[in-house]
C-alpha cells in the first residue's frame, strides 16, 4: 500500500521507481520444478531476500533472509567492496541485501555475498549458512556439481570447499601491475553487458578465467569536493581513442594447471561472450572498430581455438544478449543483421521469421530456442517467442521470460495497469500461478496516447494532465522527455515506464516522448542511421515529433517548449537549445555527454569512429557541444552527480566553463556523492521538484520576451 500522504516524487523515489517488492533475477531449475528469485518484503523495502517457488505444490518459501543471516535490521550498513560497488553501478542496481546469486547446474545450491562474506543456501532444504572464507567476497558461483564455490576477492580468483577452506587459483593479491583475475572490465560490463569474468567447466574441474590488465588504461580521478579530507578515488577509464585494458582468457584447473586460450587479441581485442556447456567452450570476440566478430570453440586442454562462425558489417556488428551459444546438439546458434533485419541462425541457417526483430535469446534447450523479439510494425512491444511453440506472450506489452525444462516464467507489463506479473507456465499452458509481488500502486496513472508521428512514423507518446479533455484546446506548455540515443527506447507499451512523464504532465504540461532514428526495434538501417552523426538525426526527429503532435493536439503551445533528459537524453536536451533556440525555449540536461572524446571506447567508437584519425577528429568536433557554447540563448540547467564514473562530471564542468567564457548565463546543479544513477531517496525526490521549479521560471521568463 502506498502512503496516502506521499507526493508522487516521494513515492517514486522511496520505491526506487516502483521496482522494490517485485520478483527479479528469476531462474528456473533445469527440471522445471523450482523457480528461484529475489524479492524484498515490501514496495519500499530495498533489502532483497532469496526465495524459491515449488512448481508442483504452487507454494513459495523464503530461503535466505539477509537480515536474519547478518543479525542486522539494515544489511546495507557494511562497506561494499569496490568490485560490488562497480557491479551495482554497471547494472544500475540501487537495491541492497542479496542483489545477485548463482546456482549449481541442477539449481539445488545457491551462493551469494553479503557485506563481503560468502553464504550458501540449499534450495531443496531451504536452509542457508555462512562459509568462513578469506574475503572480501564478490560474485560467488558454485561449480555445476555443487562441490565447491569460486569467488573473486580483490584481484584474485579463489575457490572454496564447502567446509570454508579456500585458496587462490588465479592472480596475485598485491595487484602491483593493475592486473586482476575473474572480474569483468569496465567496457565489458558497461557496454557489452558481460557482467562476469569466470565460467566453470561442466564437470567442476576447471574454470575459464578472464585476466584483465588495466595498466594501459588512463587513470582518472573522482573526488568529493564536499569532503576535502577524503582521499580522491582513482579509476581506470578507457576514453574514446585511448588504450583499452588487455583482456585474455585462461583455463585454470582445480589441480593448479593453466592453459592460455590462443586467439588473435590484436585483431579481436574485445572478448564479448563466453559460454561453457556440456557441448563445449564457446567464445565470441570483436574487433576494435566493431565491424567484425569471430565465434570460436576452445579446446580446453590445449587452448587452441577453431572459428565456427563470423560476422561483418560496414557499420558495426551488434552484440545480442544470449548469443552465440551451442545448442544441445552442438550446433552454433548466432544472431546477425542481414537484409535489414536481425534474425537467429543455427549453423548459418535462419530459424526466425522475416517480420521479427530479434532482441535477445532466452534459452536453447533440445530443439527449441526461446527468444525476445518485436514485430517491425510494433516497436513499442516486446514479445516472447519459441521456435517450436510460436508466440508465448499473448497481450500487447513488454514481456520477458525464464525457462527451465517444461516450465516458463513469463514476466509481463502492459498499459492496462501498473507493475509486472510473473506467471509460472508448465506443460505448454499459457497460464498458471503468479509469483507474489509487493510493489506499491502508483498514486498517479498515465493519461497517454501512443501514435506514429511524422513522415518517419516515430514511436511517440503524448501525455496530458490527468483529467484533461483532449478536445480542450486551452494552451499547454510543452515538455519533450526523450532519451533519444542509440538502441534504447522510452516509448513502450508499459504503464510504469510513463509515470515520471505523467507527473510532469500533471504539473501543467503536455509531455511528448518520442523514439527517433537509432533507437531499437525498427531494423538495422534505422539503428545505423546515426553512424557518425549522433546530433542531427536524433534532434531532427524530436522536432518532427513535436510538430506532428501539435497538428493532432491543438492545445500544444509551441511558444513554450522545453526539453529534459538524462545521459544521452541530457546531451540531446542541451543540443536542442544550443542548435535550435527557435524551437526550444528551455532545457534540463542531466549527466550530459558534452564532449564525446570523454566517453568510453566501445560505445563512442561504434558510432563516431576513431577520434585520433583526421576523419574521426572532424566527426567528434561536429558532435561536441562545447563549440556551441557561445550560441546559448535559452535557459539551460545542467545537473551532474560528482561521483559519476560513467559520464564523469568533467562533461558538465567543461560545458559550464565554455558557457561562462562565452558570457552565457546558465545554471549548474552538482549532486554530491551521486553517481550516474540517483538511488538516494531525498535526492531523487527533490531532483524532480527542482526541475519543475526551473521549468516554471524558464518558460515564464521566455514569455516576457527576454532570454538569458
Amino acid at each position: 500500500m502506498s502512503r496516502v500522504s506521499d507526493s508522487f516524487p516521494r513515492q517514486y523515489a522511496r520505491t526506487q521507481r516502483f521496482t522494490l517488492g517485485v520478483p527479479r533475477d528469476v531462474k528456473v531449475s533445469p527440471d522445471g520444478r523450482r523457480v528461484v528469485f529475489l524479492r524484498s518484503s515490501a514496495g519500499d523495502d530495498p533489502v532483497n531476500a532469496l526465495w524459491e517457488f515449488d512448481v508442483e505444490k504452487g507454494e513459495e518459501r523464503l530461503v535466505a533472509d539477509p537480515r536474519a543471516l547478518l543479525g542486522l535490521d539494515d544489511p546495507a550498513t557494511g562497506e561494499l567492496t569496490d568490485s560490488e560497488r562497480a557491479r551495482r553501478e554497471r547494472m544500475r542496481d540501487g537495491a541492497t541485501g542479496i542483489t545477485a546469486y548463482a546456482t549449481d547446474g541442477e539449481c539445488r545450491v545457491a551462493a551469494f555475498a553479503l557485506n563481503g562474506e560468502l553464504f550458501t543456501a540449499g534450495l531443496v532444504s531451504g536452509t542457508s549458512r555462512r562459509l568462513p572464507v578469506e574475503g572480501p567476497v564478490h560474485d560467488p558461483r558454485p561449480d555445476p556439481t555443487a562441490r565447491r564455490v569460486a569467488y573473486v576477492s580483490g584481484a584474485t580468483l579463489r575457490v572454496a570447499d564447502l567446509d570454508g577452506t579456500s585458496r587462490v587459483i588465479a592472480g596475485n593479491a598485491t595487484n602491483e601491475n593493475a592486473v586482476s583475475w575473474g572480474g569483468a572490465d569496465f567496457i565489458a560490463a558497461e557496454e557489452m553487458h558481460r557482467f562476469r569474468g569466470y565460467w566453470w567447466s561442466p564437470d567442476g574441474e576447471a574454470i575459464a578465467v578472464c585476466r584483465v590488465d588495466d595498466g594501459p588504461v588512463a587513470e582518472w580521478t573522482i573526488a568529493d569536493p564536499a569532503e576535502p579530507g577524503r582521499a580522491a578515488r582513482t579509476v581506470r577509464y578507457p576514453a574514446a581513442g585511448t588504450d583499452n585494458p588487455s583482456v585474455s582468457l585462461h583455463i585454470v584447473g582445480i589441480d593448479g594447471s593453466r592453459v592460455d586460450v590462443d586467439w588473435d587479441g590484436n585483431a579481436f581485442p574485445y572478448l564479448a561472450t563466453v559460454d561453457w556447456s556440456e557441448q563445449g567452450l564457446l567464445i565470441s570476440v570483436q574487433s576494435r572498430d566493431q565491424r567484425r566478430t569471430s565465434t570460436m570453440t576452445v579446446n580446453a586442454v590445449t587452448g587452441v581455438v577453431t572459428e565456427v562462425a563470423n560476422d561483418a558489417d560496414d557499420a558495426w556488428v551488434e552484440n545480442v544478449p544470449g548469443a552465440p551459444r551451442l545448442t544441445d546438439e552442438g550446433a552454433v546458434l548466432t544472431a546477425s543483421d542481414r537484409d535489414g533485419l536481425r534474425r537467429l541462425y543455427v549453423d548459418g541457417n535462419a530459424i526466425t521469421p522475416t517480420d521479427l526483430q530479434v532482441r535477445s535469446v532466452v534459452a536453447a534447450t533440445g530443439d527449441e530456442v526461446v527468444y525476445l523479439a518485436n514485430a517491425l510494425d510494433a516497436p513499442t512491444e516486446l514479445q516472447v517467442w519459441s521456435t517450436t511453440r510460436g508466440r508465448l506472450s499473448e497481450s500487447a506489452g513488454i514481456h520477458g521470460a525464464s525457462v527451465g525444462g517444461p516450465t516458463t516464467v513469463l514476466r509481463s507489463t502492459s498499459l492496462e495497469g501498473p507493475g509486472a506479473t510473473h506467471t509460472v507456465m508448465t506443460g505448454g499452458a499459457l497460464d498458471g500461478p503468479q509469483l507474489v509481488t509487493h510493489a506499491e500502486v502508483p498514486t498517479i496513472a498515465p493519461s497517454i496516447t501512443l501514435l506514429r508521428a511524422g513522415d518517419r512514423e516515430l514511436s511517440t507518446a503524448v501525455l496530458l494532465p490527468s483529467g484533461r479533455d483532449p478536445e480542450d484546446d486551452a494552451p499547454l506548455p510543452v515538455l519533450l522527455d526523450p532519451y533519444g540515443g542509440p538502441h534504447a527506447q522510452r516509448v513502450t507499451t508499459s504503464y510504469n515506464s510513463h509515470l515520471s512523464s505523467q507527473w510532469f504532465a500533471d504539473q501543467g504540461y503536455a509531455v511528448i516522448v518520442s523514439d527517433g532514428r537509432g533507437t531499437a526495434g525498427r531494423g538495422a538501417a534505422w539503428e545505423r542511421s546515426v553512424r557518425h552523426d549522433l546530433s542531427n538525426p536524433p534532434l531532427d526527429d524530436q522536432i518532427d515529433a513535436l510538430h506532428a503532435c501539435a497538428e493532432r493536439f491543438p492545445m500544444l503551445d509551441l511558444d513554450r517548449v522545453a526539453i529534459r533528459g538524462w545521459s544521452f537524453g541530457g546531451f540531446l536536451a542541451a543540443l536542442a537549445v544550443l542548435r535550435r533556440p527557435d524551437v526550444f525555449h528551455a532545457a534540463i540536461a542531466g549527466a550530459p555527454v558534452t564532449e564525446w572524446r570523454l566517453y568510453d571506447t566501445h560505445y563512442t567508437e561504434r558510432y563516431l569512429g576513431d577520434p585520433t584519425t583526421s576523419e574521426g577528429a572532424s566527426t567528434y568536433d561536429a558532435n561536441s557541444l562545447l563549440p556551441l557554447a557561445a550560441g546559448l540563448e535559452r535557459p539551460l540547467l545542467l545537473i551532474h552527480g560528482l561521483a559519476d564514473d560513467n559520464v564523469v562530471a568533467a562533461h558538465t564542468l567543461q560545458m559550464s566553463s565554455a558557457l561562462l567564457a562565452a558570457g552565457r548565463p546558465h545554471e549548474v546543479l552538482p549532486l554530491v556523492g551521486v553517481t550516474h544513477m540517483t538511488p538516494q531517496e531525498v535526492v531523487a525526490e527533490n531532483l524532480l521538484l527542482h526541475q519543475v521549479d526551473f521549468l516554471a521560471r524558464a518558460l515564464a521568463r521566455d514569455l516576457t520576451g527576454s532570454t538569458q
